[in-house]
């Protein structure tokens, strides 16, 4: 975890709650997982351990970068995903995506302007780095808000954890 406080992790039980529910509906084995807004790779190392094939990690903070370097690094020497640090905005680094993906994990800081993250999902529609029915998880705070999801995107359920909300969505 980097220092100040520019990096928010992911609570246990939220990401315990994510992993559990994407694997629950048997859509995690050999699946191929994006984590934007990365930060120290909790999500994405989550799913990892749970039987995705391979993540790909996108953040550009510096601080955080580290952290999540490090913790891939001891992470791949355990197991065998295959795991891609991505240094980029995710902002703009849709474009330049491998995909296809099967699952989408995002947790936006939480003064992102919802707009900014529909902005985010409508580049990876539009990019078609999306497989056919992945699964998009956005985790926001109550105060930012459900995610408004731009067409062909559709939102399937919101869970509230304290003040955190995961909300759910699926490609076509």
């Amino acid at each position: 975890m980097p220092k100040g406080t520019g990096t928010r992790p992911s609570a246990e039980r939220v990401r315990e709650a994510l992993a559990g529910s994407v694997q629950a509906t048997g859509g995690l084995d050999g699946a191929r997982v994006l984590d934007l807004w990365a930060g120290t790779g909790a999500l994405g190392l989550e799913l990892a351990s749970r039987g995705a094939s391979s993540a790909v990690f996108v953040e550009r903070d510096r601080t955080a970068l580290a952290a999540l370097r490090a913790n891939v690094t001891v992470f791949q020497e355990a197991a065998g995903p295959q795991l891609t640090v991505v240094a980029a905005d995710v902002l703009t680094v849709a474009p330049r995506l491998a995909g296809p993906f099967d699952i989408v994990v995002a947790d936006p800081p939480y003064d992102l302007p919802g707009a900014d993250v529909t902005a985010v999902l409508r580049a990876l529609a539009a990019a078609r780095v999306l497989a056919q029915h992945a699964d998009l998880i956005v985790e926001r705070s109550t105060r930012s808000g459900e995610v408004a999801w731009p067409e062909p995107l559709t939102g399937i359920r919101t869970k509230r954890y304290g003040d955190t909300l995961l909300c759910y969505g699926r490609a076509p």
